[in-house]
């Protein structure tokens, strides 16, 4: 699986960006999808999955309620939508993707196969 995160640019706080994953191989339906950032200086910090069937999707406390994970089987692509966005969303945004997974252990990386190329979301006035 090869995938390219993309959509990342400047806002300001309070604004909103959404950022799609792509896939250029194999079908996501058979996949959880996870993303993670990484702020300057920091460690990778996962955000969100969604689970390969049911699409159940979790959360980290920090994002809850403003970021929303999808998937778009048909299109292949799966998306993090970012409502009312801090400056310390700021960050490379990559996905990743784990077959058959149900997003248990999902903050753990080495639970994923793939990962894209990460795409830069900065928050800032």
């Amino acid at each position: 699986v090869q995938l390219q995160a993309s959509g990342g640019g400047l806002v300001q706080p309070g604004e909103s960006l959404s950022l799609s994953c792509e896939n250029s191989r194999l079908t996501l339906e058979h996949y959880a999808i996870a993303w993670f950032r990484q702020a300057p200086g920091k460690e990778r910090e996962a955000v969100s999955c969604i689970e390969y069937h049911y699409g159940r999707t979790v959360y980290s406390h920090s994002v809850k309620g403003r970021f929303t994970i999808s998937k778009d089987v048909a299109k292949n692509t799966a998306y993090l939508q970012m409502t009312n966005l801090k400056p310390e969303d700021t960050g490379v945004y990559f996905c990743a993707a784990d077959l058959w997974g149900d997003c248990t252990s999902w903050y753990r990386a080495d639970n994923y196969e793939d990962w894209g190329r990460g795409t830069l979301v900065t928050v800032s006035s």
